[in-house]
């Protein structure tokens, strides 16, 4: 097992040497970061595929990946400078940030300078998922751009994308700016006695608590990216063939197995046999699945017969299945709608996280918003309909980490911060988010004259 003490106290020293706020240095670890997924994607294409099927042609992480690369390239040199506030006799007016200058007469005089200054927080744990190992572990380009060292965590249920990654990082990296851990539980439980200055992880609720209150040692910050129950409400004058469309996108890739995956249906009892024909029609158009290039696997075999358990101890009935069979060897499992008629069932009761779904009969939509605000605040939520007022109140009435109006996924698009809220999670990440995350931006006042220079 690595000395977890050393490799920490050895990064958080190379950050007290003041190394990680050149700018430069910063650009050039973000550079040879991009070097490593040029050079050398092919390879982590193929073990991502080897974990878990999913072809690089439906969704390469490294292709993804180096978008936020190139992003952060390109924006870095105006997020790290820091902003300087109106002059004081302004009190009111906004600098470029949007920040109000301030009142000298409370603390200060009139001529006093006041500045906002990035600072980095020193040593990041990343500890992320196996169903996007790599896209869920991008914001440690962030991190390096905000100044930090990275440790980061590969999830043990990544078997040939873990070791592949640890190799890449020691060949291009010194550990004591950037690190990768493998192993299981007991490997994460021992790293997690260390003393971190953020923590990012991306997983599930119980694992999440786990991590909060390791983290709660040293007070340590901690962003969580978890999942949940993402529902799907359709009302009468939905599109039916766009929402067969977006369920069938969001059921194959990755088998289902993503944090803002469509996991039940909520819709009236005169809807739900019309959702249930376009759901069936358009699965039924794609033949046996396990022959669909674009469906991937389960994970492994427990995750397998965690989805078989549910089948087999739902209550509620199981009104379409798609082509193809169960094979536990190849981890396959095809499409499964499952209409349930009470909140007990299984179904109801767990992420789902699998190509399967529940549909359960709502009387309103007044009763779908209840249901939803009463539940667990998921990481996403969907809603079809031609209804502008029943969009906006499904928006301004639940509580999410996002919302897609007559589609999925599409609310975690480029540019737009990613993260939960409550049981789905706590920060945002992607592009400028995830530097935020990274930083703290600290008050500066500067009294008697002085001109300081913060830029980098």
């Amino acid at each position: 097992m690595v000395n977890y003490t050393e490799l920490v106290n050895k990064q958080r020293e190379f950050f007290y040497t003041k190394a990680t706020l050149d700018l430069a240095g910063r650009r050039r670890r973000i550079e040879t970061f991009k070097k490593l997924l040029e050079e050398n994607k092919q390879e982590i294409d193929d073990a991502i595929f080897a974990d878990i099927r999913r072809h690089p042609s439906i969704l390469s992480d490294v292709t993804m990946t180096l978008h936020e690369v190139e992003l952060t390239l390109k924006n870095m040199d105006e997020w790290v400078q820091p902003h300087k506030l109106p002059a004081s006799d302004n009190v009111g007016q906004k600098s470029d940030n949007g920040v109000p200058a301030p009142d000298p007469t409370r603390l200060g005089s009139p001529n006093d300078q006041f500045y906002l200054v990035r600072e980095p927080l020193g040593v990041i744990l990343i500890i992320s998922p196996w169903n996007a190992p790599l896209i869920c572990s991008s914001a440690l380009i962030q991190a390096f751009a905000a100044g930090n060292t990275v440790i980061l965590k590969p999830s043990e249920l990544d078997p040939t994308y873990a070791p592949v990654i640890a190799k890449l990082v020691a060949k291009y990296f010194d550990e004591k700016e950037f690190a990768v851990v493998e192993g299981g539980v007991p490997e994460t439980t021992e790293l997690l006695k260390e003393r971190f200055d953020h923590i990012l992880y991306t997983g599930c609720p119980p694992v999440a608590k786990i991590i909060m209150a390791a983290a709660s040692k040293y007070l340590t910050p901690v962003t969580l990216e978890l999942g949940g129950k993402n529902p799907v409400f359709v009302d009468e004058s939905a599109d039916l063939a766009l929402l067969a469309k977006e369920v069938v996108g969001a059921k194959i890739f990755n088998a289902g197995q993503a944090c803002i995956c469509t996991d039940y249906i909520l819709t009236s009892p005169a809807m739900k046999p019309k959702v249930v024909a376009a759901l069936s029609a358009a699965f039924d158009a794609l033949g046996d699945m396990s022959k669909v290039p674009a469906n991937a696997r389960i994970v492994n075999d427990r995750h397998f017969k965690r989805l078989l358990n549910m089948l087999d101890k739902t209550k509620g009935k199981v009104v379409y299945k798609a082509g193809g069979e169960l094979n536990e060897k190849d981890k396959f499992v095809p499409f499964h709608l499952v209409e349930v008629n009470g909140t007990d069932d299984i179904f109801m009761q767990e992420e789902i996280f699998g190509p399967l779904l529940a549909i359960m009969e709502i009387g309103s939509f007044d009763a779908a918003l209840d249901y939803i605000k009463r539940n667990e605040k998921p990481l996403a939520a969907y809603i079809f309909t031609q209804n502008n007022e029943q969009a906006n109140r499904f928006v301004m009435e639940t509580s999410s980490g996002g919302v897609t109006v007559n589609g999925a996924f599409a609310h975690s698009g480029p540019g737009l911060p990613f993260g939960g809220v409550g049981n789905s999670g706590m920060g945002r990440l992607m592009g400028k988010y995830s530097f935020d995350m990274f930083t703290h931006e600290k008050p500066i006042c500067v009294k008697a004259g002085l001109k300081p220079n913060f830029n980098l």
